[in-house]
């Protein structure tokens, strides 16, 4: 490389340094040699590596040069240079700087001085742009290079700080660093759902090529389409989120942040991460060129972008982004509710959708009354749009609400588990009928260790001011068995779902002082050491029961 093509190019704040540095010492021929040493020393870290990318990192509004050769003793060679914005739109250009025949570096007869000065005024004149871009698409400029020219890459952002990755080959004999892409690299929707898309796209020719060393990865947000890889690492990153150095490499679970959320399942590998600014999810599905992506938002437009991925070099290219916008979800249905009459609703956790039920009142005061009877739910009651109630719901419940004639009430219910739950209800405006007895303070039963023996336990529970049946029934269980038999209780079931050899006795007591209201029983005729399960169903004058929290106990082994 040729001392004398760098003094066209030198950036002001470099060369006045270089100069200041140099005038401390007298103009000797060594110190001029120095010099010159100097100043490519400086260059030589922005003459670009051939065979590798490179990052720059750009400041707003100041624009920076690389420059390279060709390598010695070659005439003309071909090469590509690949730029890739990684934010905002950019400019760049690649100048050339051609030498005359005069002009390789040997002085022409006359003054040596003289012949200096001509040609550092000439200089400029050999200088032409070959290529010029602006935006944030990934481009990839192809020509042939000499021995005799330098080359120079100008970059300029004028929105704000940035950086973008180059890559400058001479050698198109060994393979491509990035990816090819197919003629068509358009990603086709081919399946629209309320919660879904199916997306398909043409093979790239690499897959073909090197099937284990690439993989498809797709990005899926909310808010537009990336040209690179690059350029969605840097908008998650700005969004609040941080992401392993590599979106579609380093899916380690070690490099997760808190906000990131990572599954893996059938060989397909997703990264959820999440922001205030919406979701991004990353899917690294191999080498499969049809997916479908499941958990969407009904209504909600989407944009997709594919991007197939080099695993030895961690390159990337990327397919024409697409976007589609998932069905509405359709209008739930709504169940009529009639004065007086008791309906059971089975609510799906899995699925966790509202079961709409609508009432129109034909009095001013009415009463809700809900009866938890597996899991548990969510109660959300609206009077002409407006919300009156909404709570969770466990046991028995009451609402009782004021209102106008005609008005409508909408109960929107939901399971807040994922396994199933279900719910007894009514609707009515007869105060003076109510459907369930009235309830105790509590629906427990207590035992009494100290009282138990090889073949008896005695149990109580309290009642109320009101004369009611109460029904014991009484099952022999495993130990492995408690837990199920606990949670797996209807709690709306009544005696009628037992086994007649499961019942020991119906009672009925009462008592005006609510501090008297207890009775106990000892349950007689048990196996020693067994584990029992009693139930005690309550019924009141309308003879649906109400079933008290089922109670395990264990007889004494030895007495």
């Amino acid at each position: 490389l040729k001392m004398s093509w760098f003094w066209f190019y030198l950036p002001l704040h470099v060369f006045t340094a270089a100069c200041l540095c140099h005038s401390i010492k007298s103009p000797t021929a060594s110190s001029q040699q120095s010099f010159k040493t100097n100043l490519f020393n400086i260059y030589r870290s922005l003459i670009l590596a051939d065979g590798k990318e490179t990052t720059v990192h750009l400041l707003k509004d100041i624009p920076k040069r690389y420059y390279f050769v060709l390598e010695e003793g070659r005439a003309l060679a071909p090469f590509t240079i690949t730029v890739t914005p990684c934010d905002v739109p950019i400019e760049w250009s690649i100048l050339v700087h051609r030498a005359s025949a005069s002009f390789p570096g040997k002085a022409a007869p006359g003054d040596h001085d003289t012949q200096e000065t001509s040609k550092s005024q000439k200089a400029p004149s050999m200088v032409s742009t070959i290529f010029n871009y602006k935006g944030n698409s990934v481009e990839t400029y192809m020509g042939m290079s000499s021995h005799s020219a330098l080359y120079m890459l100008e970059f300029l952002s004028t929105e704000r700080d940035t950086h973008v990755t180059v890559y400058l080959t001479t050698d198109t004999t060994s393979g491509h660093l990035y990816p090819e892409l197919p003629m068509d690299p358009r990603i086709d929707v081919v399946g629209i759902g309320h919660t879904t898309v199916t997306l398909t796209w043409k093979h790239s020719p690499s897959v073909l090529q090197h099937k284990e060393n690439i993989q498809y990865c797709l990005l899926v947000n909310e808010k537009h389409n990336y040209k690179s890889l690059c350029a969605a690492e840097t908008a998650i990153r700005s969004s609040g989120m941080k992401l392993p150095p590599t979106l579609a490499l380093s899916l380690s679970p070690y490099l997760l942040e808190p906000q990131q959320v990572m599954i893996l399942s059938n060989r397909e590998l997703s990264i959820i991460n999440k922001a205030s600014t919406g979701e991004v999810r990353q899917i690294c599905m191999g080498t499969r060129n049809t997916y479908t992506v499941p958990n969407l938002s009904p209504s909600t437009q989407y944009y997709f972008d594919v991007f197939v991925v080099n695993l030895l070099t961690n390159a990337s290219a990327a397919y024409t982004g697409t976007f589609a916008r998932t069905l509405e979800e359709p209008e739930p249905k709504v169940m009529e509710l009639k004065d007086g009459k008791v309906i059971q609703v089975v609510l799906d956790g899995k699925e966790q959708k509202f079961y709409n039920l609508q009432y129109q009142a034909m009095h001013k005061k009415i009463q809700f009354t809900f009866q938890l009877c597996r899991g548990q739910i969510r109660v959300h009651i609206t009077k002409n749009g407006k919300t009156v109630a909404s709570e969770n719901i466990s046991g028995l419940r009451y609402f009782s609400l004021k209102g106008k004639l005609l008005d409508t009430y909408l109960v929107q219910l939901r399971s807040t588990e994922e396994s199933n739950s279900s719910v007894k209800v009514q609707v009515s405006s007869h105060f003076h009928k109510p459907l369930f007895p009235l309830l105790p303070e509590s629906l427990k039963i207590k035992s009494f260790s100290k009282l138990r023996t090889c073949s008896s336990v005695t149990i109580a529970w309290l009642g109320t001011q009101e004369e009611s049946k109460y029904c014991i029934y009484k099952k022999k269980i495993e130990e492995d068995q408690v837990w199920m038999e606990l949670q797996s209780a209807d709690r709306c079931s009544g005696p009628e779902s037992r086994h007649k050899s499961e019942k020991v006795l119906c009672k009925y007591f009462y008592d005006i002082n609510l501090q008297r209201a207890v009775t106990t029983e000892i349950i007689k005729g048990l196996d020693a050491g067994t584990l029992y399960l009693f139930d005690i169903y309550l019924f009141g004058p309308s003879g649906i029961p109400i079933r008290y929290h089922s109670k395990v106990v264990k007889t004494r082994k030895k007495c």
